[in-house]
């Protein structure tokens, strides 16, 4: 059995799960919160799993809370590995062969899964210039986990690394070029380990071969992104420097005019932090509507809200925009895919977003697209040129078979 334990670290919280490669299965999962506070909390979630090929287990599955003081990520782990011997599977009986790290900023210098290196954790740490709310993070919890599993090879997995295929053109912000080159400034993309899995499910789900395939991917969900992928790679992305340009997002405002922020600098005096705070937070659904969640958003549209209505509008606005635009960068599209939370969630979103790209030969069924179905599904007619599909995203599954291409 070829297990990959992957980890997603932020400041103050990480989340794992334990994956068996042999049947590409969750065996646990946990999630490691309130680091640093006065009591944290892990949660533990055991898999009940059946034989493959045979009954359905006789158990279901088991969670387990620890509460503690966890003042660091190494805590963090030491926490982990005590629910793993206390609850299971046995990481004896288990071992990982290797561990996977979601890491958010690559920059330029990271284009595929990387062995981590002390050298490469350099790099990482650089690059925080570029993430300073990721990459720390995601660093804190590669020392961590490397002193938790120090026998086994350790892989970084990057956001940006799916979209170092864009060309100069796509990635090039018209500024003045020493100033870009200084500082590192052009569209760099995420979500790609997300896009990288969802376009390659839909090709096998549409029995295509890939190199083939023009596709978009909308990733909805509180954060946002829509790539253009044509035969597999990233052609073009709505996240740019940092995952704040592009689609609107759940606190985020995604573009707008650059003099926006000049104008409120000038007349409102906010400050470098105070507009960080507004684009960042207080933005996108919350600061149109007041909520974040779309599931509010269309709760409160519904019961004849103006602001809720308002907000849903100018979402769907801006995935035509990029819908548009990338129908023309690709000369065409066989296949759109929707996933993440609200992708995946939310009828009306992807009906409403479709809805004016019947010249595109985009034909949407009703019933199909209402469906409350689990799993990839299409939700797109017959006789529709092109395929539209629900893909359910598992960025943890390809953080890990991305890791093992480069160990095994």
């Amino acid at each position: 059995m070829s297990v990959v334990l992957v980890v997603n670290s932020g400041s103050s919280s990480f989340k794992y799960q334990l994956l068996d490669m042999a049947h590409e299965r969750v065996l646990a999962s946990g999630l490691v919160e309130r680091i640093g506070e006065a009591t944290g909390v892990a949660k533990h979630t055991v898999f009940a799993l059946a034989p493959i090929d045979g009954p359905a287990p006789t158990v279901t599955d088991a969670t387990y809370t620890i509460e503690r003081e966890i003042p660091d990520h190494t805590a963090g782990f030491a926490v982990m590995l005590d629910a793993f011997a206390a609850h299971g599977p046995s990481l004896d009986v288990h071992p990982p062969v290797a561990v996977g790290h979601r890491v958010v900023h690559g920059g330029a210098r990271f284009f595929a899964p990387t062995v981590v290196t002390p050298l490469v954790e350099i790099n990482i740490d650089e690059l925080s210039v570029l993430a300073p709310l990721h990459n720390p993070a995601n660093l804190a919890g590669i020392v961590a986990a490397k002193k938790a599993f120090p026998a086994v090879p350790h892989v970084a997995v990057f956001d940006t690394a799916f979209h170092q295929s864009l060309a100069p053109e796509a990635y090039t912000y018209a500024i003045d070029r020493e100033v870009a080159e200084a500082h590192r400034i052009r569209r760099y993309g995420f979500h790609g380990t997300s896009h990288k899995f969802v376009s390659e499910a839909a090709a096998t789900f549409v029995g295509r071969p890939l190199a083939e395939l023009k596709q978009i991917v909308f990733h909805l969900g509180n954060g946002a992104s829509v790539a253009a992928i044509e035969g597999g790679r990233s052609v073009d992305t709505s996240m740019g420097l940092t995952p704040l340009e592009g689609l609107v997002m759940g606190t985020r405002s995604g573009d707008l005019d650059p003099a926006v922020l000049l104008q409120l600098a000038r007349r409102a005096e906010m400050s470098i932090p105070d507009l960080d705070t507004l684009l960042n937070k207080r933005s996108g659904l919350l600061g149109i509507a007041g909520v974040s969640d779309m599931r509010d958003i269309q709760e409160r549209r519904d019961a004849g809200d103006p602001a809720a209505r308002l907000a849903f509008d100018v979402y769907i606005h801006r995935l035509r925009a990029y819908a548009g635009a990338y129908l023309a960068q690709l000369g065409g599209v066989d296949v759109i895919s929707f996933t993440a939370g609200v992708g995946e969630n939310a009828p009306a979103v992807r009906a409403e977003a479709m809805a004016t790209l019947g010249f595109a030969g985009v034909e949407i069924d009703p019933e199909r697209n209402a469906a409350r179905e689990r799993g990839i599904r299409r939700i797109s007619t017959d006789s529709s040129r092109v395929e539209v599909l629900v893909v359910p995203t598992d960025e943890e599954l390809e953080i890990a078979r991305q890791t093992l291409s480069v160990t095994a």
